[in-house]
């Protein structure tokens, strides 16, 4: 059994060295055409609810809204508060108002893009 054992790892030396030395050639390799951006789609993925308006703060340029499910992103209806894009937004967003929004990943949040 110990010279089994011992054989195979005297055998296996010079395959780990050859290995090793491969590795270094490998230094230099460039990764030019390797670019592999991501989809524009997946760049650019917006995401559409029915929402009934619920509060709005101008002050924080933040609304509140209780929205239908957004399958897109697997949620289910919910009430919850949104940042705005562009604070003229809020403008279109009326207490009690039934509204269609936009909604688009910034960071680890969702902000409000559109307003219908």
């Amino acid at each position: 059994m110990k010279v089994t054992t011992a054989l195979s790892i005297v055998l296996a030396l010079p395959i780990a060295g050859a290995a090793y030395g491969q590795m270094d050639a490998m230094q230099d390799m460039g990764h030019h055409g390797m670019n592999m951006p991501a989809p524009a789609a997946a760049a650019v993925m917006t995401h559409q609810a029915a929402a009934m308006v619920k509060a709005v703060d101008p002050a924080k340029g933040r609304v509140t809204l209780a929205h239908d499910a957004i399958k897109t992103l697997n949620w289910p209806a919910m009430t919850m508060a949104f940042s705005v894009k562009d604070r003229s937004l809020l403008d279109k967003l009326v207490v009690g108002k039934q509204v269609q929004v936009t909604l688009k990943q910034e960071g680890t949040d969702f902000v409000v893009v559109a307003v219908k």
